[in-house]
């Protein structure tokens, strides 16, 4: 016992550093980075654990950095790089508890490294706060330990001045990318944790805020399409769907037997998404911004109050839970919307309201007899938003067990051993949503009139495709597999027939490169005959003055970005 707290003190300071020791290894730093990244805030926690006699009050008193440790940690195990981010925080508030507890279930190892380095830290540390037998810390030997830690300090402060002075590196072996400055906000662990979670906080507390900085908006939006038109229009926001894994863009495997035979389906070929979380993503889609305006968000309504402007009743339908964010606020602004897993409603859409499935796993199929629903209301204008579930790990839990064409796809473990079984259990997902697409489509042919339906993904998703080892999306550093995305527009005989113009540009510009968070919106608009001053014609693919602009990438502090500097 005559040495226990002196283990605790140093079992603390080294297992709060190894983080720092992770991020020198896995991020691209310079040298001189390197050792300040690593001897400064050794010196800090060193001065922080020799304040306390017993160093257990310490470690509880720490229990934030410790937490921030090991969520970094089990970060690195999923993503092999990268602090954590605005977006993981945000994440952690717009994310069910369900859909976090499929994630941890299938994450054991990392989760278990975790358990195994801090927990002991913290038995160790109730154990030296209630312990009367064992020897405090002296204050002899905690002024050489803090004499000690100054020392360490001052020189991680010089290393730290010298990292900020030094130039970037010309070449990285690593990401074939230039090096960045350093700067102790984004690069310093674990200030840069700190500084996120303050941007996360800032930005948590605006979309709060958002009905009513959002409540005199207007778009003072109006129909071009003939009064006595019937019109219906369905816009399905997919879910981690990743256009690699389609057939319909080249996939060896039959992903979209259904949607390859369908008449009128247009299928845009070079298609990225602006961001790879979901809480960024679908709100761009529903709605003008992009990463090049993306604060307009936090003051603007979304594409179902343009088209309720417009005359139209409008329906916004998920298969996800409500998480309080951007996707909630803008569905919300329908005249109906209902959260099928729930039942969440507004008092119009508690009509459509069906049971939700055991553990409220209901599938995405269970859509189509709500749409029904409101098909056979036979109203002149209507515009549908169907949020669907679509490829959200678990894989195999997002489809029925009667579709599970591809075998075996039970061990669905985050390890790259079990790549297999996961592609075959991901490509089963793609197979059911085509499954879904195509009882849309069947719905509005039997409806009749002009009827059109617009589906895009999020965004994709990394199943250890590559030397960089990535699982799921939300990756620091986005990958091609997050960003590439299917985007499908099929329209009726009828409505080819009336708005030849619009057909003509969906089919000439089919392989001209896009992103879905700039065109999606004003697409929409323009598929719907939808009048506004914010419609802009050069970034809808309806139209033939539609024009490519330069790839750019939301990225984690909201800074649009070329999309080239995703590192891959």
């Amino acid at each position: 016992m005559k040495s226990f707290n002196k283990i605790i003190y140093w079992y603390a300071v080294i297992a709060l550093t190894v983080p720092n020791v992770a991020l020198c290894l896995t991020e691209h730093l310079s040298t001189w980075a390197a050792l300040a990244n690593t001897v400064l805030p050794f010196g800090v926690y060193m001065a922080l654990m020799s304040i306390c006699r017993k160093p257990g009050k310490m470690v509880w008193w720490l229990f934030p950095i410790i937490f921030f440790a090991a969520f970094q940690i089990v970060l690195l195990y999923l993503f092999g790089k990268g602090v954590i981010a605005v977006d993981m925080f945000l994440n952690l508030v717009t994310t069910n508890p369900g859909e976090a507890m499929e994630l941890l279930d299938n994450l054991i190892p990392g989760v278990a490294s975790v358990f195994i380095l801090y927990l002991p830290l913290l038995i160790l540390g109730v154990v030296s706060i209630r312990s009367k037998k064992a020897p405090v810390l002296s204050s002899a030997l905690r002024k050489r330990y803090a004499l000690w830690a100054g020392g360490i300090a001052v020189a991680g402060c010089i290393l730290v001045a010298t990292a900020c002075l030094s130039r970037p590196s010309d070449n990285s072996q690593l990401d074939d990318h230039h090096a960045p400055q350093y700067s102790v906000l984004n690069d310093l662990y674990p200030v840069n944790v700190f500084y996120n979670l303050y941007l996360a906080v800032k930005r948590n507390n605006a979309s709060i805020h958002y009905k009513e900085a959002s409540s005199r908006f207007r778009f003072d939006a109006r129909p071009s399409h003939p009064e006595d038109s019937c019109e219906v229009y369905v816009m399905v926001i997919g879910e981690t769907a990743r256009a690699v894994n389609f057939s319909l863009y080249g996939y060896q495997r039959d992903t979209n037997p259904r949607l390859s035979k369908t008449p009128g389906l247009v299928t845009f070929s070079d298609v990225t998404t602006q961001s790879n979380t979901t809480h960024k993503s679908v709100p761009m889609l529903l709605s003008q911004a992009s990463a090049s305006d993306f604060e307009r968000l936090f003051h603007e309504k979304g594409i179902l109050q343009a088209f309720r402007e417009a005359g139209f009743h409008t329906v916004f339908l998920s298969n996800q839970r409500p998480n309080h964010s951007f996707i909630d606020f803008l569905g919300e602004q329908a005249d109906q919307w209902l959260f099928l897993k729930t039942g969440d409603a507004n008092p119009a859409g508690r009509e459509l309201a069906e049971a939700p499935g055991k553990d409220g796993n209901n599938y995405d199929a269970d859509l189509l007899p709500i749409l029904d629903k409101i098909l056979a209301r036979k109203r002149k204008k209507e515009f549908i938003v169907l949020h669907t579930y679509g490829s959200h790990f678990n894989y195999m839990d997002r489809y029925p067990r009667q579709m599970a064409h591809f075998q075996p796809d039970t061990h669905c473990e985050a390890k790259k051993e079990n790549r297999p079984d996961l592609i075959n259990a991901y490509d089963n997902t793609i197979r059911y949503t085509d499954l879904v697409l195509s009882g849309v489509i069947e719905r509005l042919r039997a409806h009749g009139g002009m009827s059109a339906m617009l589906y895009t993904s999020d965004h994709g998703e990394n199943i250890f495709d590559d030397r960089h080892k990535l699982f799921l999306h939300a990756s620091p550093r986005a990958s091609e597999y997050e960003l590439h995305v299917p985007f499908l527009v099929w329209t009726s005989q009828s409505f080819q027939h009336q708005e030849p113009a619009v057909a003509q540009a969906l089919s000439a510009n089919r392989h001209k490169q896009a992103q879905s968070s700039r065109s999606a919106f004003h697409t929409m608009l323009n598929i719907g005959g939808i009048s506004t001053r914010f419609r802009q014609e050069h970034e809808s693919l309806a139209s033939p003055a539609y024009r490519p602009a330069p790839l750019l990438y939301l990225n984690d502090h909201n800074e649009a970005i070329p999309q080239a500097e995703c590192g891959f």
